[in-house]
């Protein structure tokens, strides 16, 4: 059954939400095999596998990539490369730069604390559902895969009361951190939003960083058709009945209001920058790149006005 999304719904890595990781993690494992990948995601294919199925034979070849075929169709691996390569090379240099501390809103599959090079004294907070972060957790000791960084899990939904849980967990606000919400807020409404940003703002020493992925809502009636088309496609499809369709306010002017230098990297620039092909003229995949933008921002220490 297609799945649904509801307040406090919830899922595992195979169900709901939690299945857009899979989706992510197959385009990166497909990525690495490429002779010039743009990032290289070693434990991408180990998820897949420990998932077993059409995911295991998807990377490993005996499968075709259909299972990929999100709006994004064809471009889809190029969209996650280059995805992953922009907030590798911010977050490698923000650990340059000297901050320590590293939060993952909406962790997924992401094994960053695991195939990033780390500076001693790193801690890395992975939030997510409990279920995601225990399948993660057992497919990586499975495989024997150890951290490079002090990894700890923060089992919690970020529709809740997320920055009590990061701070009981060891956070610590006094110290300057980065913030990576990659894929995320498109699965959030507007009222999430709104209260991730207040959090990542409240938790956020001078000199912090936050990374993160945004899209400008749909014509309204163009994303009731998706969502319809969706529905008559059956089981094979799952995009459009996931997302919200809001956005409480660009991450750029609502940041930048509060005292941060924000930088903006629109998604078809940065896949010209690294060498991947644009997606066609008026194609889905063009409306959705042209959507699309990478926003990293740095707390200055100036004062911020909190509305």
């Amino acid at each position: 059954m297609r799945p649904t999304r509801e307040p406090g719904d919830s899922w595992d890595i195979t169900s709901s939400v939690g299945s857009t990781a899979l989706f992510v993690a197959a385009a990166r494992a497909l990525e690495a095999l490429k002779t010039r990948p743009l990032a290289v995601d070693p434990f991408a294919a180990v998820f897949c596998r420990a998932v077993g199925g059409e995911w295991a034979h998807l990377v490993d070849g005996s499968a075709p990539d259909h299972r990929l075929m999100t709006p994004w169709g064809g471009h889809f691996v190029d969209y996650q490369a280059a995805r992953t390569r922009f907030f590798d090379d911010h977050l490698t240099a923000a650990a340059t730069a000297g901050i320590r501390q590293f939060v993952v809103l909406a962790a997924g599959l992401d094994s960053r604390a695991y195939r990033l090079s780390w500076p001693a004294g790193t801690q890395v907070f992975e939030l997510d559902q409990p279920r995601v972060l225990e399948f993660k957790r057992h497919a990586l000791a499975d495989y024997g895969a150890t951290p490079r960084a002090t990894r700890v899990d923060v089992a919690v939904d970020l529709r809740d009361d997320w920055p009590g849980a990061l701070r009981e967990a060891g956070f610590d606000p006094g110290l300057p951190s980065a913030w990576l919400a990659e894929g995320l807020l498109i699965y959030l409404p507007a009222t999430a939003q709104r209260d991730l940003f207040g959090g990542i703002e409240e938790l956020s020493a001078p000199g912090s960083q936050v990374a993160l992925e945004e899209a400008s809502p749909m014509d309204s009636e163009a994303f009731t058709a998706a969502r319809a088309q969706e529905r008559d496609d059956g089981d094979d499809g799952m995009f459009f009945t996931l997302v919200y369709n809001e956005q409480y306010e660009a991450a750029a002017d609502w940041f930048g209001a509060r005292g941060w230098q924000p930088e903006i990297t629109p998604m078809p620039a940065l896949l010209s920058r690294l060498g991947r092909p644009l997606p066609a003229a008026e194609s889905d995949a063009d409306r959705m790149a042209e959507n699309i933008r990478l926003v990293w921002a740095t707390a200055t220490g100036e004062p911020v006005s909190r509305t």
